[in-house]
């Protein structure tokens, strides 16, 4: 966080869009359902992907563990496609309005959170 407040101000109620990425180059990419604002599934982006989703409309992230960029549904169809975009108040977050080509986690699954943590259980969410 920066400990200049006229920077903070900029931030939290500026105009400009000055995305805040950690020292890994990444910010958090929260995907949310544009009709029924479900979470989706929750991904990192770096300078690449942003660019890429901003000028295709395609929801693009940075993979951690490959170490390059990747557009969600490239190899099964089922993109996201982006609606708005809302950051937070220091521009370290997203959050992607998206419509879903179709499932969104690669289990198959509407969602990446098909389960609920109850007791020291998880069980099934019904879609």
């Amino acid at each position: 966080m920066t400990t200049d407040p006229s920077q903070s101000k900029m931030l939290e109620t500026g105009h400009e869009f000055l995305p805040k990425f950690d020292d890994k180059g990444l910010l958090s990419a929260v995907v949310i359902d544009d009709t029924t604002s479900n979470v989706l599934m929750v991904a990192f982006m770096d300078a690449e992907a942003l660019t890429a989703t901003r000028s295709s409309g395609l929801a693009h992230f940075h993979s951690r563990s490959r170490g390059k960029l990747w557009q969600k549904g490239e190899t099964s169809g089922n993109v996201l496609r982006v609606q708005s975009i809302l950051v937070d108040c220091d521009q370290d977050a997203i959050v992607l309005r998206c419509k879903a080509a179709g499932p969104t986690c690669h289990t198959g699954a509407t969602s990446c959170f098909y389960r609920v943590l109850e007791n020291d259980r998880l069980e099934s969410v019904v879609d």
